[in-house]
């Protein structure tokens, strides 16, 4: 995936060796949830949350904004009440969902309603 800048890049594709998991490195400060297109900055408190950016901290483009409320809404409307417990269709665990054609039509509708 190209970033609007190096340092984004480098932030988001961060990699330590002594931590499994980006949130527990303190060198890792910037999450990207593909699945949500949402860009956050890590908070360091030995969870998995960070605090939503709606611009790059380096270079200040406008970042994406979250499709983290259309990805329930369209999951609602396919009929899951509860998505993050159940079984969901495996390309709204990652970006596939929104780029690829199969849910244009219901993204569309969905949006409509907002």
């Amino acid at each position: 995936m190209k970033y609007c800048c190096q340092d984004m890049d480098r932030n988001i594709n961060c990699k330590c060796l002594e931590h499994e998991f980006e949130c527990d490195c303190p060198d890792c400060i910037i999450m990207y949830l593909p699945k949500f297109d949402e860009y956050s900055i890590i908070i360091h408190d030995g969870g998995f949350s960070g605090v939503e950016i709606q611009y790059c901290p380096w270079c200040g483009k406008k970042l994406p904004l979250s499709k983290r409320d259309l990805w329930f809404d369209v999951l609602e409307h396919l009929g899951f009440e509860e998505p993050m417990d159940e079984e969901i269709p495996e390309e709204f665990n990652d970006d596939s969902w929104y780029l690829s054609d199969k849910y244009r039509e219901i993204i569309k509708l969905v949006k409509h309603k907002l």
